[in-house]
């Protein structure tokens, strides 16, 4: 799915619900500017934003990729929408359509850098399988080192967050079911 489907998508939620971009921007502590540039396909959300909006509607950030997801999917490179995570240091690629009962994501975390400033929880399953490198994954203040062909399953609600405090990539897929909003 493009940026201009995610824009189409969020002004259809907004419309449906009345709103206008003031109205929406209010509510979901965003700038009318951002919005705008988000319905009409001129940047790409972040994870953090695409949270925010989805709560505004009461919808999981799946809902903002697909109303109707099809009864078969494929995922193929260079087609997928992509997802920045807080402060932009890490990008999901999406591998599932937005069906509102289970998100893949696929990232490469850089050398040194996390998902988030500060472990944070949502009320989902969460499992994490680590394609390359060593994932450190801090959940409920303890740290799980799980390396290349090793997975991590866990109850989201817990603080958690993702870390790479090692010198190279590290790529890893997480599920996560629901999707958290």
């Amino acid at each position: 799915m493009s940026v201009q489907d995610i824009g189409s998508q969020l002004k259809r939620l907004r419309t449906r619900e009345g709103l206008s971009l003031r109205d929406l921007a209010a509510r979901s502590g965003l700038s009318a500017t951002l919005l705008s540039q988000v319905e009409r396909g001129v940047t790409d959300p972040s994870l953090s934003t695409l949270r925010r909006l989805a709560g505004v509607f009461g919808e999981s950030v799946a809902s903002l990729f697909d109303s109707a997801p099809p009864a078969v999917w494929i995922s193929r490179p260079g087609h997928r929408s992509t997802l920045a995570g807080p402060r932009g240091l890490v990008r999901y690629e999406r591998l599932t359509p937005g069906n509102g009962h289970l998100e893949v994501l696929r990232a490469i975390l850089p050398p040194g850098t996390a998902t988030s400033e500060e472990p944070w929880g949502h009320a989902s399953t969460e499992c994490a399988y680590v394609v390359a490198g060593t994932l450190a994954v801090e959940i409920g203040g303890v740290t799980h080192e799980v390396s290349a062909g090793e997975s991590i399953t866990f109850d989201s609600n817990q603080p958690h967050r993702y870390r790479n405090p090692t010198a190279v990539d590290v790529e890893y897929l997480v599920s996560v079911t629901p999707p958290s909003p």
